[in-house]
C-alpha cells in the first residue's frame, strides 16, 4: 500500500458517516524525517522503561497488542490489521479537530491520531496532538475492555453535548496555538499571541456549556487519570503516558491527588501548563458509573425548554425529539414558551431533516425543508386527548379528515387553519406529522406560517423529550461540522536542516543494519561537534553505537558541554545517556 496516496480502510471506517470521513487524511509516513523517527525513539524507550513502573499494567501489554513499538514510528496500516482485533480502528488526522467530531470518531470505536509528530525542541511535551499522543497514549489502553467500552460511551454521550460559541471559539484559538508552536517558521511574536488569543478565552466568566463540561470530564480521566490507591497511584492519561517529563513530576507530592467524582466536569484546566492537581478512579468500571451519573443531567436525557435553547445558542446542527418519536434536526432559531416554561413553538432556518430512530423520514431531508421547518407543540384547546394519541375514530370525530378545511386552537392561544393533506404515524400508531396547504398558523397578532410559504408539515408532540447536538440520522448533513480554517503548516527545509537529517539517516541506518563502522561514526560526530555541536539528540544516537572507548569519551564531554550552555536539556541528555547505560 502507498501511505502516501490514500488511507486504508476497514469495516469501521467504511460505516463512518461522510461528515466524518472529511477529516481523514492519509499519514504520509515517508514525510517522517531522521529526526523525528529518532524522537519517536527516545521518547518511547524512555516512557516503557520508565512507565513499566508506574502506569496501568494494561498500558505495556497493550503496547504488543496495539502493534506499537518503540524503534520507529508506526503505521497507521500496521495499527489497524492489529487494532481490528480488540474492535477499534485508527485514522489520520490534521491536528485539533471539531469536539463534537472528535467524540464521534470514539463513539464508532475509531482513535484518530495527529499523524504529525513534535518536533525536537517540543520533546518533553506540546500542547499540539501529535503520534506520540494518540498512538502512544491512546492505543495502548483501549485494548482493556473496561477501558474500552468507557471511552466508547463517553464519545457517543459527548458527541451529543450542546456547544456553545466560546468553546467554538477555543478550539479554534487551541488550534490555532497548536500549530504555531509546531511550526519551525512561527516567530516568537506570533506564538505569544495566539497563547494570548487562548488565554484570554480561558479567563472569561462563562459557565460551562455541555460540552465544556464532558471535555472537562475527558480531560480528567482519557487525558490525565491516574488509577487506583490514592497514595500509590497508576498512570492511564494519554497525556501524562506520552509525557516524559509530566509522568514523572505528576507522581511526586508537588501534585495534589483527588478523588475522580462528578465534580470534574466542573474543574476546568489550562492545556499549556503541567497540571497542579489531578483525580484518582479506583478502577475503570468507576468511570462508567460516573459517566452515567452526568449523562442524566444532560439535555439528551432531559429535553425541555433548556434543552432547545441551548441549541439555539449553540448556532449548530442540533436535534430535539418529541414525545411521538419525531426527531427534527437543524439550526434552530426560534422558541416561544408559556408560563408553566413550555415550548410551545419552534423553528429552525436553512437545511432541517426529519426522523424516526435515527433514520430520516422519506421525503423529509434538507433538499424538502431547505429552508428550515417550525411548529407549535401542546395540546388542543378543550380536548383532553393530546392529537398524538388520537386513533382513527377519535380524529374522524374532532374532523380531521384528509382533504378536509382544519381549524383548530391549542391551549398555549395558537391557532391553525388550513387543508389536511395527509398525515405520517410512528410505528406504534401514533400521529407524527400533518402536512396542510393553505395553511395560516397565528399567535394573537403574529404570524407564524403563511400559505405562500407553501405545505405547512406540522409536528405533532406535546413534550420535548431530548436535545443533543448532531442529526438524528448520521448521513443527513454531509457537512455536518466544518473544517477549521487554520491549517496546518508544512515546514520548508533550509539546507542546514536537511544536512542534519542526512547525519540522523547514516545513523539510523547503521544501527538498523547492526553495523559497527567505528570509523564512519567517528567522521559523523566530527562533522557534528564542528557544525552542529548543539544537536544532543544526534551525539546520543552516536553514544550509543560507539564502542571506541576514546570516541565515547569525546562524545560524553560533548554532551556533558551542551548540559553547561543550555541547562534546560541537562536532565533529557543525562537521563538519556543513563538509558543507554541500561540496555548495554
Amino acid at each position: 500500500m502507498n501511505l502516501n496516496n490514500a488511507y486504508e480502510s476497514n469495516e469501521l471506517i467504511d460505516r463512518l458517516p461522510k461528515h466524518l470521513k472529511q477529516f481523514i487524511k492519509p499519514q504520509n509516513y515517508t514525510d517522517y524525517s531522521p529526526i523525528n523517527q529518532a524522537v519517536w525513539r527516545y521518547v518511547m524507550r524512555k516512557n516503557v522503561k520508565y512507565l513499566a513502573e508506574v502506569a496501568h499494567p494494561s498500558y505495556v501489554k497493550g503496547l504488543n497488542k496495539t502493534g506499537i513499538g518503540t524503534e520507529e514510528i508506526p503505521s497507521l496500516y500496521g495499527m489497524n490489521r492489529i487494532l481490528k482485533e480488540i474492535g477499534w480502528a485508527a485514522v489520520a488526522v490534521d491536528g485539533f479537530i471539531p469536539p463534537n467530531a472528535f467524540m464521534e470518531f470514539q463513539a464508532n470505536k475509531v482513535l484518530v491520531i495527529a499523524s504529525d509528530i513534535r518536533q525536537l525542541e517540543n520533546i518533553e511535551y506540546t500542547p499540539s496532538p501529535d503520534i506520540i499522543h494518540e498512538a502512544a497514549g491512546h492505543a495502548p489502553i483501549i485494548a482493556n475492555p473496561d477501558y474500552s467500552e468507557f471511552l466508547r460511551r463517553l464519545g457517543d454521550i459527548g458527541s451529543k453535548a450542546i456547544l456553545s460559541q466560546h468553546d467554538i471559539d477555543l478550539y479554534e484559538a487551541v488550534r490555532k496555538l497548536s500549530i504555531l508552536k509546531e511550526a519551525e517558521s512561527s516567530t516568537q511574536v506570533e506564538i505569544e499571541m495566539a497563547s494570548k488569543a487562548v488565554e484570554e478565552l480561558q479567563l472569561k466568566k462563562v459557565a460551562f456549556s455541555e460540552m465544556a463540561k464532558i471535555r472537562n470530564l475527558q480531560w480528567w480521566s482519557v487525558e490525565y487519570g491516574l488509577i487506583g490507591d490514592m497514595d500509590a497511584p497508576k498512570i492511564y492519561g494519554a497525556g501524562l503516558l506520552s509525557s516524559i517529563g509530566e509522568s514523572k513530576s505528576c507522581m511526586t507530592a508537588a501534585v495534589k491527588k483527588i478523588p475522580f467524582s462528578i465534580q470534574v466536569t466542573e474543574q476546568d484546566f489550562d492545556i499549556t501548563s503541567p497540571q497542579p492537581l489531578l483525580y484518582v478512579t479506583p478502577d475503570f468500571s468507576y468511570l462508567m458509573e460516573v459517566l452515567e451519573q452526568f449523562a442524566n443531567s444532560l439535555s439528551l436525557r432531559k429535553g425541555g425548554v433548556k434543552g432547545l435553547q441551548q441549541l439555539i445558542a449553540s448556532q449548530m446542527v442540533g436535534t430535539i425529539e418529541l414525545n411521538t418519536g419525531l426527531q427534527i434536526s437543524g439550526k434552530f432559531t426560534q422558541s416561544i414558551v408559556n408560563d408553566d416554561k413550555e415550548v410551545i413553538f419552534f423553528k429552525t432556518e436553512g437545511p432541517t431533516a426529519l426522523a424516526y430512530r435515527e433514520k430520516e423520514l422519506i421525503g423529509h431531508g434538507i433538499e424538502y425543508h431547505q429552508e428550515g421547518f417550525s411548529s407549535p407543540l401542546g395540546k388542543l384547546k378543550n380536548i383532553n386527548l393530546a392529537i398524538e394519541d388520537m386513533g382513527p375514530f377519535d380524529l374522524k370525530a374532532y374532523n380531521f379528515y384528509d382533504n378536509e378545511w382544519l381549524s383548530f386552537e391549542f391551549e398555549s392561544g395558537i391557532k391553525v387553519k388550513g387543508l389536511n393533506i395527509t398525515g405520517i404515524r410512528n410505528i406504534r400508531g401514533k400521529l407524527m406529522l400533518i402536512q396542510l396547504t393553505e395553511c395560516t398558523v397565528t399567535n394573537g397578532d403574529q404570524i407564524l406560517f403563511k400559505p405562500e410559504y407553501g405545505t405547512f408539515d406540522m409536528a405533532i408532540g406535546s413534550d420535548i423529550i431530548s436535545a443533543y447536538a448532531g442529526a438524528a440520522d448520521h448521513d443527513s448533513f454531509p457537512n455536518l461540522y466544518a473544517a477549521s480554517k487554520m491549517q496546518t503548516i508544512q515546514p520548508v527545509k533550509s539546507a542546514t536542516q536537511l544536512k542534519i537529517e542526512d547525519q540522523y539517516a547514516k545513523v539510523r541506518q547503521i544501527r538498523n543494519e547492526s553495523r559497527t563502522e567505528t570509523k564512519q561514526i567517528a567522521q559523523i560526530f566530527e562533522l557534528v561537534a564542528q557544525d552542529f555541536p548543539q544537536e544532543w539528540l544526534l551525539q546520543l544516537e552516536l553514544l550509543e553505537l560507539a564502542n571506541d572507548k576514546d570516541l565515547k569519551k569525546k562524545i560524553r564531554n560533548s554532551l556533558t558541554a551542551i548540559t553547561a550552555q543550555k541547562p534546560g536539556l541537562t536532565q533529557l541528555i543525562m537521563e538519556g545517556m543513563a538509558l543507554l547505560e541500561v540496555n548495554a
